[in-house]
């Protein structure tokens, strides 16, 4: 008989943990009194970081007796109290290897069906005071689970915990937590699991995401933990490259071909994805390496970048001085952002240089328009048809496709731009524009612009309803950080670390333009690119959870932990990896 032996709640609360202040609510206490289970949680229980945790998927947290005399042994621990682990209900029963997704009981008078295995989180670790707590809970097969409160009522410890019905495809907590996290993802196993209706929309998508690259083949990295599987890389590090052709694009936008030094065909690329050339600006100087995504028709045996002239380093380099016939260093393909298949129709929404990588997916649209057409829908702002790079080619695109849609806006249009024509509206892109022009609500979109331009439309589509699965994006320059819980963390230029200066193998975080000598008293390159300033993002921080994976454009490092599943060919988990040779990296 399973029994609920503590019911633990507990508020957020800010706690010193390494120089910051954490906002969190994973200590839980024992309540004595009969408690109210609604539909978000228990009366008296909140959340701290509500993106990761709590809300209607994720209503109570249930751990097991089970676990802790597991734990208090492997741990050697005699301190592990209800409530430790950050849960809400500590039961007698209920192991994750029996207990199933959609399976339901009733607690008292309250109806609770299981919806998930517990998220990773770094907080947990803070809790047990061991940094490595997130991926133990996974790698032993012993994360917890979350009830769904499907009728409200009130329930206490002591109350018996009755079986109402089996959840459909019978998997259990640990299978499903497997299926995500571990190395190992069977199709057919993804298959049952994305049918689970009572799975919490989060981890659906996970399942459906992982059974799409299964099914398709030929990726690395997992899919299901966000944007960070990808097809196998072509060639490690750099190779050099002959510049073919160089064509004007706009007036500050200038294109480089490059073709193999043998004349050879370069391996395919992906619409959507990017390379990094590096280039020397000053012969006793270090190199610079910057990223470039690739805008020529799929399948073509060269690759072609467009370029901005920025101004900066690199960007005047290939404007005033790189010509025809000269050898740039360059990496193979690689990224995630890049077009899915099916038949949903396509939205590509840019600003400036942000329409190179929308360009190869518009000419690998128009490469299966034939046989595969779907809806197309063209976004782009921009100054002026003067600064419109690759106007003309993608109108040509547009116009071979049966089904496509243009919207061209321009900021400050010259008076001989003919509205209509050479461009379709003056002023902004927006949000809003979506809704007027009658953009679908079922569409892909694909984003890539400056920084205050993408997150204005992430906004956008995520206040008209639009699943986070749906949207895509390229970022020009650092990402966004995610710091969950962090509380009042200073926005700070990437600088040098305070303190004495290492003297391990050179660090290069690429888009913030700092390269530094690793030091040992960094306990991985996430430790050191805080240090730095970088903008990161991470939750676990222990190799699981995959959001601090980035692209490790060269060198090479060690993990510890060896994360349970490895990242895509050519990517790093910074939160467990430190450098053995000098690395460069995405970031």
């Amino acid at each position: 008989m399973s029994v609920v032996v503590s019911v633990n709640v507990g508020l957020p609360r800010d706690v010193a943990w390494q120089g910051r202040t954490v906002r969190t609510a994973i200590w839980k206490t024992p309540v004595q009194r009969r408690i109210f289970a609604g539909r978000l949680n228990l009366a008296g229980d909140g959340q701290g970081d509500l993106g990761g945790h709590g809300g209607e998927q994720r209503a109570i947290m249930v751990y097991q007796l089970e676990s802790y005399r597991y734990w208090s042994n492997y741990l050697e621990r005699s301190d592990l109290v209800p409530g430790i682990f950050g849960e809400n209900l500590t039961v007698e029963g209920l192991a994750d290897a029996e207990v199933c997704i959609g399976d339901r009981f009733r607690i008292g008078t309250v109806i609770v069906e299981v919806s998930q295995p517990r998220d990773t989180c770094y907080r947990v670790g803070i809790r047990l005071e061991r940094p490595e707590m997130p991926a133990l809970l996974v790698a032993h097969r012993r994360p917890g689970f979350y009830f769904r409160v499907i009728q409200e009522g009130e329930l206490g410890a002591g109350d018996r915990i009755e079986k109402l019905s089996d959840g459909p495809e019978r998997i259990t907590v640990t299978e499903i937590d497997a299926l995500l996290y571990s190395a190992e993802h069977p199709l057919e196993a993804l298959r049952r699991a994305a049918r689970i209706p009572a799975l919490s929309p989060g981890w659906q998508r996970s399942m459906q995401g992982l059974a799409e690259a299964a099914e398709a083949g030929g990726t690395t990295g997992n899919a299901g933990l966000g944007a960070g599987a990808s097809a196998p890389l072509a060639w490690q590090g750099f190779r050099p490259l002959v510049i073919a052709t160089l064509r004007e694009e706009s007036a500050d936008v200038r294109s480089f071909e490059f073709t193999a030094e043998d004349r050879t065909p370069l391996p395919p690329s992906l619409p959507g994805q990017h390379v990094a050339v590096r280039v020397q600006p000053n012969p006793d100087g270090p190199a610079v390496t910057r990223n470039y995504s690739l805008c020529g028709p799929p399948g073509n045996p060269t690759y072609r970048i467009g370029v901005k002239n920025e101004h900066g380093l690199a960007s005047s380099l290939l404007h005033q001085i790189v010509h025809a016939g000269g050898r740039l260093e360059v990496s193979a393909p690689r990224g995630s952002f890049t077009l899915a298949a099916g038949p949903s129709p396509v939205v590509l929404i840019s600003a400036g240089i942000g329409v190179t990588p929308m360009l190869a997916m518009l000419h690998a649209g128009a490469a299966t328009d034939a046989e595969t057409p779907r809806q197309v829908w063209w976004l782009h702002s921009a100054r002026d048809r003067a600064h419109h790079a690759f106007a003309r080619e993608a109108d040509e695109l547009l116009g071979a496709l049966r089904m496509s849609h243009r919207c061209v806006v321009y900021s400050r249009p010259a008076p001989e731009d003919r509205p209509g024509q050479t461009f379709d509206r003056p002023g902004h892109l927006s949000p809003e524009l979506l809704q007027e022009i009658g953009v679908p609500e079922d569409a892909d979109f694909y984003l890539c612009g400056p920084p205050r331009f993408l997150e204005d439309f992430q906004k956008g589509l995520a206040a008209r309803g639009i699943p986070r699965s749906k949207i895509r994006v390229e970022a020009f320059g650092p990402a966004p950080a995610l710091t969950p819980g962090i509380a009042g963390l200073a926005t700070t230029l990437p600088h040098r670390p305070d303190g004495a200066e290492g003297g391990g193998p050179t660090v290069t975080f690429l888009r913030s333009g700092l390269a530094v000598p690793w030091d040992t008293r960094f306990g991985s390159l996430l430790e050191l690119a805080e240090a730095c300033a970088v903008p990161v993002r991470w939750s676990c921080r222990s190799g699981v959870c995959h959001n601090c994976e980035s692209g490790l454009i060269e060198g090479e490092v060690v993990y510890v932990p060896e994360p349970l599943d490895p990242p895509a060919e050519g990517n790093v988990l910074i939160c467990c990896a430190t450098p053995t040779t000098a690395v460069e990296i995405d970031l």
